[in-house]
């Protein structure tokens, strides 16, 4: 009697097309399962960097001098922006701002086509580019809502409500200002100068603007609080609390 059913001989051949077959399909479910675990994490990690961007820090450049020595031209920064919604601005500190009304002049932005103006959104978004920072200043706030700062003394020093601070972040050198003036920081305001006075054009030379040089709250996008880039130049940014440790309160 012929038997209908497979014969040892052809169970024995398949045996190892089916190993082999179940050897394919298991390598595929690896790579599809790391390929799914990768895109996850890249997922996770540039929405993480969206929020931090959006609510934490965010990296900015330095386009001019206007700061030397503390910071150099093309330092990259990073900025706390919990300051001064959360973390108010002291006296010291490096702030950035937008500009508060004409105190940059009009930047023409380079032409760009949609793969290099989509790829700059893309990375700005997710804080690896910093590419509106020239739309933006950096300066050390000199003076906070109702002080009275005062250039210059005998000593050529600048007093902050009667007192005289000496400012080691200046370059060697570098007088705290060759033009004199006599100001009262208003409500919600910051008098702010650049560390090289001879090469900033901050709060001293913006009297004759609406704002009357002073920088508003609402312009304040955060502290700079460390030099990120290059790894040079790596450091922690002082806001210099004894310089101004016996000023008053005004």
């Amino acid at each position: 009697m012929t038997d209908l059913g497979q014969s040892p001989q052809d169970s024995k051949a398949k045996a190892p097309r089916t190993l082999r077959a179940k050897w394919r399909r298991l390598k595929k479910n690896v790579f599809v399962s790391f390929f799914i675990d990768l895109l996850v994490i890249v997922a996770t990690a540039l929405v993480l960097s969206l929020l931090v961007k959006t609510f934490l820090i965010r990296s900015f450049f330095i386009p001019s001098g206007s700061m030397l020595e503390t910071l150099q031209i093309q330092d990259r920064i990073i900025v706390n922006e919990l300051v001064p919604e959360v973390v108010p601005v002291e006296r010291g500190d490096v702030i950035v701002f937008r500009d508060p009304g004409n105190w940059l002049s009009p930047i023409a932005k380079p032409e760009q086509n949609f793969f290099e103006a989509s790829s700059e959104w893309f990375l700005s978004a997710f804080g690896f580019v910093a590419s509106d920072s020239t739309q933006h200043l950096v300066k050390r706030v000199i003076g906070v809502e109702g002080d009275r700062i005062v250039c210059c003394d005998a000593d050529k020093k600048l007093t902050i409500n009667g007192v005289p601070i000496t400012e080691p972040y200046l370059p060697k050198g570098v007088e705290p200002s060759v033009l004199d003036f006599d100001v009262v920081v208003p409500k919600d305001s910051f008098w702010v100068m650049g560390d090289n006075r001879s090469g900033s054009e901050d709060s001293r030379y913006h009297q004759d603007l609406p704002s009357k040089g002073f920088v508003e709250k609402k312009y304040v996008v955060g502290r700079a609080f460390v030099v990120s880039w290059p790894v040079a130049n790596w450091q922690w940014l002082d806001n210099f609390p004894n310089v101004f440790k016996d000023v008053p309160k005004p």
